[in-house]
């Protein structure tokens, strides 16, 4: 039995190989492509804060406002 089925496939490589390559065309054609992006965006996030205060120096607002990020 597996004789003659080796025997066949190998006296018909062609339709085998086309046989074998009709599932793929069938999926790649079926199966939609996903619109979900699998991984997010792994960029740090930024935040931006304007502080007017009048007559300070910019370097002595950012020592009073700012804080140092936790990693």
């Amino acid at each position: 039995m597996i004789r003659r089925l080796s025997d066949l496939a190998l006296n018909n490589c062609f339709r085998v190989l086309r046989l074998a390559i009709l599932p793929d065309r069938m999926g790649r054609c079926l199966v939609p492509k996903p619109s979900v992006e699998a991984y997010p965006h792994v960029a740090n996030n930024y935040v931006e804060i304007i502080t007017p205060w009048p007559g300070i120096a910019a370097e002595e607002v950012e020592q009073q406002v700012t804080t140092p990020s936790r990693s």
